[in-house]
């Protein structure tokens, strides 16, 4: 993996929008859901919220997400504002539903 030098880092953020959140009374600023990669969304539905952290709070942030240890409420609260926060509802998809009836030909 390559280093990303102090110069990328600020074009990168330039160019990156965030939503926000808080978590413990503290603001932090979270990628919009269209830019987690798939392996963020398996760290949050496996409880690995410090890795989900890592991959889509902004990496000033993550370590204040780290030191407010905020209980399970607190962090689904948390998530549930920073998808909202970014034009995305949780629990709807994008992708279509599936019907009740069985496509099943007769």
């Amino acid at each position: 993996m390559s280093q990303t030098t102090p110069a990328q880092s600020q074009e990168n953020e330039a160019t990156e929008t965030y939503g926000t959140a808080a978590l413990a009374g503290t603001d932090l600023r979270v990628k919009p859901v269209g830019q987690w990669r798939p392996s963020y969304l398996r760290a949050l539905r496996a409880g690995d919220y410090d890795g989900w952290a890592a991959g889509v709070l902004h990496e000033d942030d993550v370590e204040k997400f780290l030191d407010a240890d905020a209980t399970f409420d607190e962090i689904n609260e948390f998530v549930t504002d920073a998808m909202e926060s970014t034009g995305e509802t949780p629990g709807k998809s994008g992708g279509s539903s599936t019907s009740r009836r069985s496509t099943r030909k007769r």
